[in-house]
């Protein structure tokens, strides 16, 4: 861990003499865990041009990653003098992936929360879990694998080709559109005060998604994506 503080100091020296201090647009995040879900996020962040720190206590998936991450290290973040050792609480963000010890994970978010770090993402692997996460005030909670399941449920037992569900019991859905609505201009099918619904956007056979207006006829075969309630939204993609 030696070699890679002191390269990381001096990387932060360097940017604190160019930019004057930390930046808004700051794209530097700690991962905490590199297991499946913790490494799967932090390679895709490094892909999108992110500057990553995977951190884990098994030294072997450290170095299964250290050549596709821009920084790894093996550390025990349920201390937090090694959290500052490493700087975490200079990043924007960090993400606790941590799933199995449910005990690490709850010290590592309130390392964290108590060294102030801005934007704190945990993965919970059961709903007690989580609500202890977000009793303790870690921002974003997220559960993978009940999240995924529930999407798929909603794949497998209607007409859906996609669905994303938000906190306030929002969704934002892909389906074929049903026969009821097409024919006629969007603006004139009453689809938002019959369904509750809105059209946001269209796809014909052959073509890309473009978005929907109120002159927009929708036809047999079309994909449309949708977003309202969603109650409203499954029972929409219900109709035939």
């Amino acid at each position: 861990m030696g070699n890679y503080l002191h390269s990381l100091r001096r990387r932060r020296r360097k940017r604190l003499l160019d930019t004057g201090g930390p930046t808004a647009g700051d794209q530097r995040v700690a991962v905490i865990g590199l297991g499946r879900f913790g490494s799967s996020l932090a390679n895709e962040l490094t892909r999108r041009g992110w500057d990553v720190l995977g951190i884990d206590t098994d030294a072997a998936l450290v170095q299964k990653h250290s050549d596709l991450l821009t920084h790894t290290a093996v550390a025990d973040c349920t201390d937090p003098e090694v959290l500052r050792q490493l700087g975490v609480h200079e990043f924007t963000s960090a993400v606790v992936g941590i799933g199995t010890d449910m005990e690490a994970s709850i010290l590592v978010a309130s390392n964290l929360l108590e060294d102030a770090v801005p934007n704190i993402w945990a993965k919970a692997t059961s709903r007690q879990h989580g609500q202890i996460l977000e009793r303790l005030g870690v921002h974003h909670v997220v559960l993978p694998e009940h999240e995924m399941g529930e999407r798929v449920a909603h794949l497998v037992t209607g007409r859906m080709l996609d669905f994303i569900e938000f906190d306030d019991d929002y969704a934002l859905v892909k389906t074929v559109a049903p026969a009821t609505i097409t024919g006629v201009p969007l603006g004139e099918s009453g689809v938002r005060s019959r369904y509750g619904i809105t059209v946001v956007g269209i796809k014909r056979p052959g073509q890309d998604f473009t978005y929907a207006t109120a002159e927009t006829v929708v036809e047999r075969g079309d994909v449309i994506v949708v977003t309202g309630k969603t109650r409203a939204v499954e029972s929409f993609t219900e109709l035939s």
